[in-house]
């Protein structure tokens, strides 16, 4: 942690399966991740991590992705037309935000990390809790 208590941030680097898309974030080497227990969420193994936009820099594959939408349609469900993979999407409970798959990222940066379980099967009850997040 630095003197103002904000854990100091570093770069970790990401992509799909393939390798088509490709990213960075910037996040503590120590992280949080929610583990949501909706339905999309479940079936896909999705770990978040999520961040502001301006910590998220994709690196390449932008035309690689396809996008998927659901429900309120507020959050966009990205994944590469290649390998399938989705690596990062716009969240719904962070609309302003990137939440990442914690599971698609190079561990060289990651110190430590602790997973919180998040009950998106009741999301309108539980959204504010992910709020101060991006």
């Amino acid at each position: 942690m630095s003197r103002s208590g904000e854990a100091k941030m570093v770069r970790h680097g990401g992509s799909c399966h393939c390798g088509a898309v490709s990213f960075e974030v910037e996040a503590p080497a120590d992280l949080e991740l929610h583990d949501c227990n909706c339905s999309i969420c479940s079936m896909t193994g999705f770990l978040h991590l999520i961040v502001p936009k301006s910590r998220f820099h994709l690196l390449g594959g932008d035309d690689q992705l396809q996008e998927y939408r659901f429900n309120t349609g507020v959050a966009r469900h990205l994944f590469c037309g290649k390998c399938g993979v989705k690596s990062f999407y716009v969240p719904r409970s962070n609309p302003d935000g990137i939440s990442v798959n914690f599971r698609c990222l190079d561990r060289g940066q990651v110190r430590s990390w602790k997973v919180l379980a998040f009950d998106g099967q009741h999301w309108e009850a539980s959204a504010a809790e992910l709020n101060h997040l991006a």
